[in-house]
């Protein structure tokens, strides 16, 4: 009698794996998920992944478990859901800081586009353009305008060097060709005085921030997004304003380990599309100032590229080094 040859024990290894991992990812999840945070509890990102948690858990009846492992500018955390088994069980709230890190730093230890596998985007944040009201201009091509008849007189605040408000403002001044000054701060709160009480002459803020601002004490010229943002409709785009195909936004998205079974993904990207898309998650995300935006596993991934290949242009172009 002829003994199974080597071939058919491997093929039947095979099917016999494919059989597993399809009845274990049908059944996705078994057990509670773990969704990590690279800031510590309370901040935006917090919040958006405590709501993102608690409707994944009443959609899947298991437990979603946000962990917050903040630090190096969300650097350990990212490494944390790097290096995590690839079983769809440690999920990452990624927020566009990251990518900026991505872009800025060349030691970091992982890769953020071969070590992750995008599962959907998740909330936008538009940033505002606002100015104090004793620059004399009313909309931003007027602002441009003003910014290249005076080269290097306007100055800009941010929050940081390398953060959102200030690639936001680098942007501006590449595409529009003009000179303004550069002033960083140490937080939000500093850059809402500064441009409040006049030390810097326009910013960038998220427009949360720049809600709480008074009307009275600066003047709303555009927002950074594609489109108009639901919570201030009545400002219009930097694209609309003289500047077409500008968009700069803050954002989070979740991502998994690269290696993840492609079903695993897919339903975790139904779970989070169905959430995204309520008209509840609408309500939450926009008394947060986001918006809720979702996106395939595909698009979030070409989205990701774009944003790190367009944050290392910026910070090459304007000489920005880590800090």
């Amino acid at each position: 009698m002829r003994r199974p040859s080597r071939f058919l024990y491997a093929v039947a290894g095979i099917f016999a794996y494919l059989s597993v991992s399809n009845c274990f990812a049908q059944g996705y999840p078994v057990k509670p998920v773990r969704l990590i945070v690279g800031f510590a509890a309370g901040g935006s990102s917090d919040l958006v992944a405590r709501m993102v948690a608690q409707k994944l858990s009443e959609q899947w009846n298991q437990p979603v478990v946000v962990e917050n492992r903040p630090g190096a500018s969300t650097a350990i955390a990212t490494e944390r859901v790097a290096t995590s088994p690839a079983d769809g069980y440690t999920v990452l709230l990624l927020p566009s800081s990251t990518s900026i890190l991505s872009a800025l730093r060349t030691n970091l230890p992982y890769d953020l586009e071969r070590d992750f596998a995008p599962v959907s985007r998740v909330s936008i944040t538009p940033l505002a353009l606002i100015v104090h009201p004793s620059v004399p201009a009313r909309n931003a091509r007027e602002l441009i305008a003003l910014a290249r008849a005076h080269p290097g007189k306007l100055s800009h605040g941010s929050e940081g060097v390398g953060t959102a408000g200030h690639l936001a403002a680098e942007l501006l001044k590449s595409m529009a060709k003009v000179s303004i000054l550069h002033v960083p701060y140490k937080g939000g709160s500093e850059i809402s005085v500064a441009t409040v009480s006049g030390q810097v002459d326009m910013g960038f803020p998220d427009i949360t921030s720049a809600l709480a601002l008074p009307e009275t004490k600066v003047r709303w010229l555009a927002v950074t997004t594609a489109k108009r943002s639901a919570l201030k409709p009545s400002i219009p785009t930097l694209d609309e304003s003289g500047l077409p195909g500008y968009v700069r936004s803050g954002w989070t998205g979740l991502v998994v380990p690269a290696g993840v079974p492609k079903n695993i993904i897919a339903q975790l990207h139904a779970a989070t599309e169905k959430l995204v898309n309520s008209s509840e998650a609408t309500q939450s995300f926009n008394k947060l100032g986001l918006e809720p935006q979702s996106s395939t596993p595909e698009q979030f991934a070409a989205f990701i590229r774009s944003e790190v290949a367009q944050n290392a242009k910026l910070i090459q172009s304007a000489g920005i080094k880590a800090e």
